[in-house]
């Protein structure tokens, strides 16, 4: 996964000419100071990067340009430090192509009550500066994000950072290339959805790949490959013994291994960041990839089953924004419920693909029968998930738009062994409760794929929703289900007379 530290996100420092340059210069100062602590800061994932002051029309058009066109530069804060006339932001806020975090600080942290004088309240006034800032991003409609607080605040720092994590993710899908070997599931409407419209909301386009061109990769695997492969999978699994040199599944496993460098190489080569299939078309493959997708999964791809592209797409974004955290991110099915009244909670699990990175301690690699697709018995990872704070996000296509679905859970070990469960799965309790939170998402139309994170909260995933400009729904401690359906209706409204 990339480190984020390769990306920036650019410090613009609004004021105006009217207080001569001496005042200009300590702007120039101070905005540096700020940037470059920011910069410094454990809590911000990526780069901060001191720009030139702007005092005009001209310099912010200027630097707003440079910034849609800097490659590594995910997005702006910007931040007033005296007052500067909005209207000269208009012609630069038009053009803008990246997130924008609008940082509400100023220099000094306090009121130096026995000198303060004019001089200084002139040139401190980002409490009216920023102001008129904020009116002209309302009034033209701009989606951002707005921090308020001192600028060595720690709690400041943590907010720009799940901004910036956003950023990232979002930055990740612009030009993004998803495969889907085979289509959408025979009669699933919730996984499908409109491919030209997500291009053009998203900047990441879909694209199907026949599974011919698939098996064409795995079949050129040489026997130095495979075997280096299954060194590696002895050396970080516990296999079964019908999975061992002599045992009597061991074919299986080196299927398996072929698969997942066929599919390795296959992704490399088109220069894809996540992929989908379906059981229904396997075509020329031996078995239903497994353990190749979990793998791939744990290095970062998005992945998501039975063709659905959305979910591929979304666990890929999360990936990236929870690049660094403890903890994964991975494609998630709710399956089944223990409606235990003291104790009800949701099993997560998929039929093979769980990402490793969920897991909270050993992982056995195993071998068994799989109900559908009717090929030879599939090669997967088994292990349990690991307990605490998560979420499930889902996006689903409501024809007239996108709607991003977060549920609050807690996740929890699995209260009973599970000894004939032949998949890897994670517990949860969702947030309020198991009837609010299950009702809710089914009111939203949240699917039945999710990506199931361990270290994003819904901060996150709501300022993603906003550089996306789609709606957005989190359904969280404080969630009632008649505010709910009103907001939903509110939504549907807006929507209505408000798309684009």
């Amino acid at each position: 996964m990339k480190n984020l530290k390769e990306n920036e996100v650019w410090f613009l420092t609004g004021s105006q000419n009217l207080y001569g340059e001496e005042a200009l210069k300590q702007v120039a100062k101070h905005a540096e100071i700020i940037a470059n602590f920011l910069n410094k800061s454990s809590k911000i994932a990526v780069k901060t990067v001191f720009r030139p002051i702007v005092t005009s029309t001209e310099e912010i058009t200027q630097a707003i340009q440079e910034a849609n066109n800097a490659a590594n530069c995910i997005g702006i804060i910007t931040w007033m430090h005296t007052f500067s006339p909005a209207k000269m932001w208009i012609n630069g806020l038009k053009t803008l192509q990246k997130p924008m975090l609008h940082l509400h600080t100023q220099y000094n942290q306090d009121i130096p009550w026995n000198s303060i004088d004019m001089d200084f309240m002139n040139l401190n006034q980002s409490a009216h500066g920023d102001r008129e800032f904020g009116f002209i991003a309302s009034r033209m409609k701009v989606n951002r994000k707005v921090v308020v607080g001192h600028w060595e605040d720690e709690e400041v720092h943590q907010r720009i950072d799940g901004w910036a994590r956003a950023a990232s993710g979002w930055h990740d899908w612009q030009g993004a290339k998803f495969a889907r070997f085979g289509d959408n599931m025979r009669y699933v409407a919730v996984t499908d959805g409109d491919k030209v419209e997500a291009e053009l909301k998203f900047g990441f386009s879909v694209n199907t790949y026949a599974v011919g061109d698939l098996v064409e990769r795995i079949e050129a695997v040489s026997d130095a490959q495979l075997m280096s492969l299954i060194e590696e999978y002895e050396a970080c699994y516990t296999l079964t013994d019908s999975l061992l040199a002599n045992g009597n599944k061991r074919q299986s496993l080196l299927d398996a291994a072929k698969i997942e460098l066929g599919m390795r190489a296959f992704l490399e080569e088109g220069g894809f960041k996540g992929f989908s299939n379906t059981f229904e078309d396997l075509h020329g493959m031996k078995q239903l990839p497994g353990i190749a997708t979990q793998r791939l999964m744990a290095d970062g791809y998005g992945y998501a089953g039975e063709g659905d592209w959305k979910t591929a797409a979304l666990v890929r974004a999360m990936k990236v924004m929870g690049s660094g955290l403890e903890g994964g991110n991975a494609f998630m099915e709710d399956y089944t419920y223990h409606f235990d009244p003291k104790n009800s909670l949701v099993l997560g699990s998929h039929m093979l693909e769980v990402d490793p990175t969920l897991s909270s301690g050993k992982i056995s690699c195993e071998v068994h029968p799989l109900g559908i697709g009717g090929k030879d018995d599939p090669v997967r990872l088994v292990f349990n998930g690991a307990g605490g704070n998560g979420l499930n996000a889902s996006i689903v296509d409501m024809g007239n738009r996108f709607r991003l679905i977060v549920n609050e859970v807690e996740a929890v070990a699995p209260i009973k062994d599970l000894p004939k469960l032949p998949v890897a799965r994670v517990m949860w309790k969702p947030m309020p409760d198991m009837k609010t939170g299950c009702a809710a998402w089914i009111l939203a139309g949240g699917a039945h794929h999710t990506c199931f994170s361990q270290n994003l909260n819904s901060e996150h995933l709501n300022d993603f929703a906003t550089m996306a400009g789609i709606e957005s729904v989190t359904i969280d401690k404080e969630t009632n289900l008649r505010t709910l359906q009103n907001e939903l209706k509110w939504s549907d409204a807006y929507y209505q007379f408000n798309n684009k």
